[in-house]
């Protein structure tokens, strides 16, 4: 397999999830071997590659930190590129935070789709697992089998008439993100708005780009899937994956984990 890159320059523009701050997106071809690489065009064009040793904070988004230089909400943009195996990528960003758009990754599939992708004249490498590697915490699990293809099952339990247990399993391709998981939006619980509010969080939050869950429904109904909190799960997970730097050929097991476990399963694989 040869690696690939995008066809042609694209760009989208947005708020923030948190920050509430507005942004422009660009995503331009890059060369081979260069990876996903954020450049802060507001900053002298500052690189902040897609990789492990740049995460800086996973409680409620992965953010990316290099240098001192901050960029918020990374994870459905990177689900989307990763899962359509764009090995190589300029994603230009004039902000602190990547928009959340609609909440989901499918903004950015169409993104791609509109770019296209074409292959470079270099070979393709992966990160192939050989022996399992987990973390537990707190009831929570995640971990990673050997396999000869890019598996992701999450499963997800909260207690609320809505959602409950939901699992999703899947092999991992731009085909099945598209149809399974891109559609999935973020989501939280009306009963944490002010607290993450209190926080300095969730300043672009709408009922446009989230779902709010109420004690016994949802505030903006209707879902898109009945499982569309699983979804969005493992549509997370694929986008804190992807900062282990090369694609991956293994299964993933994600039982309740969120971005700080999927960002210790990815230190782990890298050390």
């Amino acid at each position: 397999m040869l690696q690939t890159t995008i066809q042609r320059s694209v760009e989208t523009a947005g708020v923030g999830l948190h920050t509430g701050v507005h942004g422009k997106v660009r995503l331009a071809p890059a060369p081979a071997d260069t990876g996903i690489v954020f450049r802060r065009v507001d900053l002298d064009n500052f690189l902040i590659e897609a990789h492990g040793s740049n995460v800086a904070r996973v409680s409620y988004a992965t953010s990316l930190m290099k240098q001192g230089v901050l960029l918020s909400t990374t994870e459905h943009l990177l689900a989307a590129i990763y899962s359509c195996g764009i090995d190589n990528i300029f994603v230009d960003i004039d902000s602190i935070e990547i928009p959340i758009l609609d909440g989901s990754a499918e903004p950015f599939m169409r993104l791609i789709d509109a770019a296209g992708s074409r292959k470079l004249r270099r070979k393709r490498r992966y990160l192939k697992v050989i022996k399992p590697v987990e973390v537990l915490e707190d009831g929570r699990r995640i971990g990673i089998f050997p396999a000869d293809e890019f598996r992701v099952g999450c499963y997800v339990d909260f207690p609320h008439p809505q959602v409950g247990q939901q699992e999703v399993e899947l092999v991992v391709n731009a085909e099945s993100f598209r149809r399974v998981l891109s559609r999935a939006r973020t989501f939280c619980f009306e009963s944490d708005i002010e607290p993450l509010r209190a926080m300095g969080l969730i300043r672009g939050g709408s009922l446009d780009n989230a779902i709010v869950l109420t004690k016994d429904g949802v505030m903006n109904g209707p879902l898109r899937f009945p499982d569309e909190f699983g979804r969005h799960k493992a549509l997370d997970l694929i986008g804190d994956l992807a900062l282990v730097g090369l694609p991956l050929l293994g299964r993933v097991e994600a039982r309740k984990a969120g971005h700080a476990l999927h960002s210790q399963l990815v230190s782990r694989l890298l050390a």
